[in-house]
Order: structure tokens, then sequence, then C-alpha cells
């Protein structure tokens, strides 16, 4: 799946898609597109990354009491 860096604007290919949805996780292992290269793997904050389209990533996926409720 791919993603996109908030600051640089650059393509993040996600290496493990069970590390982007585990809300226990805070960061995620990429690689980095530049044209055709490949970069070498990088792990990333999950708070730096959007979806293409510049779409936030689910709640679900950062915070794991994304449920609860206190009153």
């Amino acid at each position: 799946m791919f993603l996109k860096n908030k600051k640089s604007g650059d393509l993040a290919h996600v290496e493990a898609l069970l590390e982007l949805v585990d809300p226990h996780e805070d960061s995620v292992t990429v690689r980095y597109q530049a044209g055709e290269e490949v970069g070498e793997p990088v792990r990333e904050s999950k708070s730096m990354l959007v979806f293409p389209s510049d779409e936030a990533l689910p709640r679900c996926w950062l915070d794991p009491h994304y449920r609860v409720t206190f009153e």
C-alpha cells in the first residue's frame, strides 16, 4: 500500500500492512519511492503519513483506545 509523507509529499510503500493497522504501533516500515528507484527501508511515524489523496489515516489504526469514552 502506498501512503504519502505529510511534509515532503513523497510516496512511501508500506512494507508490513499489519504494522500499519495495529493501533499499538507508533511507526511503520516504509520504502520511499523516487521515480523508478526504491529507497532503503526506514521507520516512519504513522502521524507523518496520510493517504495519497491527503486523507488522514483512520483513528482505529492510530489510537488503541478509539472506542473508549470517559464520562
